[in-house]
């Protein structure tokens, strides 16, 4: 595609506002060794981390106004993007109102869903969000790797989540991490997806 194409059809951007900062150690993640890329950095908490708001002001209306078309979808993921809590959410859905100039703008996130509780909810439900909630399957077959950063397990915190989204009315779909655990059982792990009420499975080795 050429540069003239994609000023006619448009192109898609995955943010990461958070960048590669998460509450989990899941023990197949790529990024669990970037911070040591930021090592020198002042410890300055999540804010060292989090895109300046004059940087995703500028993002947001720059990716708005180089989109050809009447819909504009934003995808936000991380790390893990809800460490950067709902404020700053609302700082982009207000960002996204003063720069759609008419275009319907639609939010997916990506999340683990571990801190998404009821005001998450309500947020997400409000403002249409997508949710992408990474789970891996059943308790053992979830849990084998999806830890968090003392080690514990995250399956229980990730059910009580998609009863949450389910409760406010949250649209979600699913994204599973195909490990060599998981991969021996596929109709466990599709049957547990659907009936935990994921119309739309991603799957990603």
């Amino acid at each position: 595609m050429n540069a003239r194409e994609v000023l006619t059809q448009g192109f898609h951007v995955l943010a990461k506002p958070i960048g590669p900062i998460c509450n989990l150690s899941c023990q197949y993640c790529f990024y669990l060794e970037k911070e040591i890329l930021y090592q020198n950095k002042p410890a300055t908490g999540l804010n060292q981390w989090a895109m300046p708001e004059n940087i995703l002001e500028a993002y947001i209306r720059q990716y708005i106004e180089s989109q050809p078309h009447s819909t504009v979808s934003f995808a936000w993921q991380g790390g893990e993007p809800t460490l950067l809590g709902i404020d700053y959410f609302r700082k982009i859905v207000s960002l996204q109102q003063k720069y759609a100039q008419g275009k319907r703008i639609e939010n997916a996130l990506q999340t683990n869903g571990i801190l998404i509780d009821d005001a998450w909810s309500e947020f997400l439900a409000e403002n249409n969000f997508l949710v992408g909630l990474s789970v891996d399957g059943p308790r053992d077959l979830h849990d084998c790797y999806r830890t968090d950063k003392g080690g514990a397990p995250t399956f229980d915190k990730v059910m009580r989540t998609i009863a949450r989204l389910k409760k406010h009315g949250v649209e979600f779909n699913t994204l599973t991490v195909v490990h060599n655990q998981n991969s021996r059982q596929p109709l466990q792990v599709y049957r547990f997806l659907k009936e935990a009420g994921s119309r739309y499975m991603q799957f990603i080795p």
